[in-house]
C-alpha cells in the first residue's frame, strides 16, 4: 500500500484547502499533499509537496491521523488504495498560492465545504481540528460512496 501525506494548515478559525486541478481527486477541494518518496521521511514528503503544491515552507506541524483507503472496485493496475499520513500545520513561511496542481483557498471550519471534497472527509475531518488523534479505515464502493469505515482514537 501506498504511503501519502495530506496537510492542512490552519489559523485560527480557518483553514486551508485546496481545489485539485489535476490528477487524482481533480475537481475536488483537499489538504495539500501527495505520494512518499521511496528516498524520504513522510514529514519530508509532507514537507516537499506543500513547496510544490503552494509555495510554502513547512516550519510547525503535527501529525493527527493515519487512515487507510481502500478502492476494491478500481483496477489492481491502478492501485488507488493508499495509506494516509494526516498533520495539522500551525506555522509556515510564505503565502499560499495557486499552482498547476492546486489552487488554494482559506474557509471558516464552521464553512468546510464537505459536499466539494471526498466522501470520507466529513466523517474525520472536523474531530482531528477538534485536537482529536485517530486511527482509520474507508473503503470506497461505486461513484466514491463508502461501503464500510472504522475510526478509532489513537497515540499517533
Amino acid at each position: 500500500m501506498k504511503k501519502v501525506t495530506l496537510c492542512f494548515l490552519r489559523r485560527g478559525d480557518e483553514i486551508l484547502l485546496a481545489i485539485k486541478k489535476r490528477g487524482f481527486g481533480v475537481g475536488k477541494y483537499n489538504g495539500i499533499g501527495g505520494k512518499v518518496e521511496p528516498d524520504e521521511t513522510i514529514e519530508d514528503a509532507m514537507k516537499r509537496e506543500a513547496m510544490e503544491e503552494i509555495g510554502v515552507k513547512i516550519t510547525d506541524f503535527e501529525k493527527v491521523a493515519v487512515i487507510q483507503f481502500y478502492f476494491p472496485l478500481v483496477p489492481t493496475d491502478q492501485n488507488w488504495n493508499q495509506e494516509g499520513h494526516i498533520f495539522i500545520v500551525n506555522r509556515w513561511k510564505g503565502e499560499p498560492k495557486e499552482t498547476e496542481e492546486m489552487a488554494p483557498k482559506w474557509f471558516k471550519i464552521r464553512d468546510i465545504p464537505y459536499k466539494q471534497m471526498w466522501t470520507d472527509d466529513i466523517y474525520w475531518l472536523d474531530r482531528v481540528l477538534k485536537g482529536e488523534k485517530i486511527t482509520a479505515e474507508f473503503t470506497f464502493g461505486e461513484n466514491e460512496s463508502i461501503t464500510d469505515h472504522k475510526i478509532k482514537t489513537a497515540l499517533i
